[in-house]
């Protein structure tokens, strides 16, 4: 395994890039609506990146294992899709009630950031309201446990403990996890969203995370669709996601992707 430490000069590119980021993500929510298709969230997010001199960390991008590059830049994945749903591919029209993440990356001066957030169509079921503010706040939970000093298992077991005490009906995604950023889309350490306290690396400052609990309304099982990114849930019971970019630090962590 082999985890990097940005320079300061490094983690000052990643906070315009990640704020730079987060206005784009901003943009892309109020233009959540129903009848909205997914194509055109997708062609505002390439707008948006273009227009700020920047570039897709995900378009083209082609990870280990996958038949062929990432054909969008933006993913946006509905209800039952976990994650890394491509935007233009089939008829994806967003309808009253359902609720969308929107998972984008961006390159900034060559360096990645990493955001997702999942939204409402319009109005939404008690449910689907639960889902989101659990997720939320679990990310929030587990940015909190990212000290310098303290280790990655410290962040899982910090989304964890609270998912299962605030939604024990939920399931906590398990082959999927948030991991290392900056130099590439995707680094070492792998960062679960389960696990046990005082277990796996040190969290030292200048190591770059995304952070980013996927969680189910029911079984924590996924499946993925025959067109070889798009993650289901194996019930075809509704997730939700949520990401960000975060710098290690000797106190707190700095989140990186807020405006």
């Amino acid at each position: 395994m082999t985890i990097t430490l940005k320079t300061p000069e490094e983690i000052a590119l990643l906070r315009e890039g990640g704020r730079r980021l987060a206005a784009i993500l901003k943009e892309l929510e109020t233009a959540v609506r129903p009848g909205r298709t997914a194509a055109e969230l997708n062609a505002l997010a390439e707008k948006l990146v273009n227009e700020g001199g920047d570039a897709s960390a995900f378009l083209n991008y082609q990870p280990t294992g996958a038949k062929r590059p990432y054909p969008a830049a933006l993913c946006v994945s509905v209800n039952d899709e976990v994650v890394h749903g491509i935007p233009h591919e089939g008829e994806k029209i967003l309808k009253q009630g359902d609720i969308v993440s929107l998972d984008l990356g961006l390159v900034h001066k060559n360096l990645f950031t990493d955001m997702a957030v999942t939204v409402p169509v319009g109005e939404v079921d008690a449910p689907a309201k639960k889902l989101l503010t659990v997720t939320e706040e679990a990310l929030r939970r587990g940015i909190a446990a990212a000290r310098g000093g303290n280790r990655v298992g410290d962040i899982s077991y910090a989304i964890e403990s609270y998912i299962k005490s605030a939604a024990p009906d939920f399931g906590i995604v398990e082959e999927l996890a948030g991991h290392g950023v900056g130099y590439k889309v995707h680094e070492d350490p792998y960062v679960p969203n389960y696990g046990q306290k005082g277990t796996g690396e040190i969290l030292k400052p200048g190591m770059v995370l995304a952070i980013e609990p996927m969680v189910n309304e029911g079984t924590k099982k996924v499946l993925l669709a025959p067109d070889d990114y798009t993650y289901r849930t194996a019930d075809g019971k509704r997730s939700a996601h949520f990401e960000k970019t975060i710098v290690i630090t000797d106190d707190a962590a700095e989140v990186l992707t807020d405006v």
